[in-house]
């Protein structure tokens, strides 16, 4: 049997500013804004080729983190250099491209290899905090 992760809530203050971070600035799709009442209210956005998407809210057992709280959120392109230019073509606040190294943590060159040691990061509007990682092929 196969297990997926499919969806990761994502505690927000403001749904409305957190959409538009995600959607505008990020260029996530959004999935659906569905709202029952006033109390219950779910969107769900998914990044670019991503099997798994983040779901905003309030209502529907949403609401047990702090905004803010959710750490270590990793995504995962075939190109770094690409995605960074297109999240400041876009206006994200977003690190520089990084490489990790077990000499540390310095700013990547044009001619690292970064396959699996080439990063980026950013927060969200609410402190949620988000990692890119390079990686073009897999350990086997």
């Amino acid at each position: 049997m196969n297990w997926s992760l499919e969806v990761v809530v994502v505690p927000v203050t403001d749904i409305d500013r957190a959409k538009s971070f995600y959607h505008e600035k990020l260029g996530f799709s959004v999935d659906h804004d569905t709202s029952m009442g006033d109390d219950i209210r779910i969107v769900q956005l998914t990044p670019p080729g991503s099997g798994c998407s983040i779901v905003i809210g309030k209502g529907a057992g949403l609401n047990r983190m702090e905004p803010g709280s959710q750490k270590g959120l990793q995504l995962v392109v075939g190109d770094l250099w690409r995605a960074h230019s297109e999240l400041v073509q876009r206006g994200a606040e977003i690190s520089e491209v990084q490489v990790i190294s077990p000499e540390g943590i310095r700013a990547a060159n044009t001619d690292d290899d970064l396959n699996n040691a080439g990063f980026v990061f950013f927060d969200d509007p609410d402190g949620n905090s988000w990692a890119i990682q390079q990686i073009t092929s897999r350990g086997t």
